[in-house]
């Protein structure tokens, strides 16, 4: 079995929690997903399944998108609602929606961001929950990150607690911890902020009207129709252009040669080499050596 499973992951499941459950109900072992989404959050996760597991760079690589709130009022270790507040500042009157769309502007771009300790980026070997969990500080790395969208959706101000929800969406790169982006949205307006809810709407060019629970999974190979649901590795690799392999360029292929810039016809750097109507690898051109070269194999069969 091989393609890729859009899962709708429930809350209350860790991404990993996920992959196991998936590998005893589809009785196989070879089973990824592309991009870790923490325990309270649901939404897309893409799950790959077989020779599929070679394409779950891609799917990371490509953009996701979040809907989600902030809470203004309170901040806590974790930088959600599971950690322990560790300060508090309340709102004297609403923070208006023309403050909160300049500071998101400030936020949308390439920008940098330190990820909270609560999570899994390696530091010395180590992740930074484990030094956290420890009650060890650490410096954490800063990171370049990509924000094509950071926008206010909504917002409710609470006169009772002094508060405020801000609702909002988001369309970002590899990498981006959306606790962390609205933490620093908050920070800028003045107060400190928590991450309250959190929804994956897209991830790996799949949306949530795509994904399937695992619970349909399961009933879906009771059912022996679970094939109808994979998608095909290709699916991860539709933004590279594709070329079309002749049963004899196909030979070489499937050895690893090079291929002249004539045999390919193209002028991009990466190329998707498809044959039978299906990307067996992906060629990198190389302008120095006047060829395309392995970048990615997926099939030599």
């Amino acid at each position: 079995m091989d393609g890729i499973i859009p899962l709708f992951k429930e809350r209350g499941l860790t991404s990993h929690d996920c992959v196991n459950q998936l590998r005893k109900i589809l009785h196989t072992k070879k089973i990824g997903h592309s991009g870790t989404l923490d325990p309270n959050v649901d939404g897309v996760l893409p799950i790959c399944v077989g020779k599929a597991t070679k394409v779950v760079e891609y799917l990371m690589a490509s953009g996701k998108q979040y809907t989600g709130e902030l809470y203004i009022g309170k901040a806590t270790t974790t930088q959600d609602l599971d950690g322990e507040v560790i300060e508090t500042k309340s709102l004297q009157e609403p923070i208006t929606n023309d403050e909160i769309i300049a500071a998101m502007a400030k936020l949308t771009g390439t920008i940098t961001q330190i990820p909270p300790m609560y999570s899994a980026v390696k530091v010395n070997g180590r992740k930074l929950y484990e030094y956290a969990r420890a009650g060890e500080t650490v410096k954490r790395p800063k990171r370049q990150i990509e924000v094509q969208r950071f926008e206010l959706t909504s917002t409710e101000f609470d006169e009772a607690t002094h508060s405020q929800r801000v609702r909002f969406v988001v369309d970002c790169g590899k990498g981006t911890y959306i606790r962390t982006l609205v933490v620093d949205l908050a920070k800028i307006l003045g107060f400190p902020g928590v991450m309250s809810d959190l929804t994956r709407t897209k991830s790996g060019g799949f949306n949530l009207a795509q994904t399937m629970t695992i619970a349909d999974i399961q009933t879906a190979v009771a059912q022996d129709s679970i094939i109808n649901h994979l998608f095909p590795l290709d699916y991860a690799l539709a933004k590279y252009p594709a070329v079309t392999l002749t049963d004899e360029l196909w030979q070489g292929v499937q050895h690893g040669v090079w291929l002249r810039f004539d045999e390919i016809n193209s002028t991009e750097s990466v190329v998707a080499l498809q044959f039978k109507q299906q990307i067996k690898a992906l060629y990198q051109r190389n302008e120095e050596k006047k060829c395309y070269q392995p970048l990615k194999m997926f099939s030599v069969e």
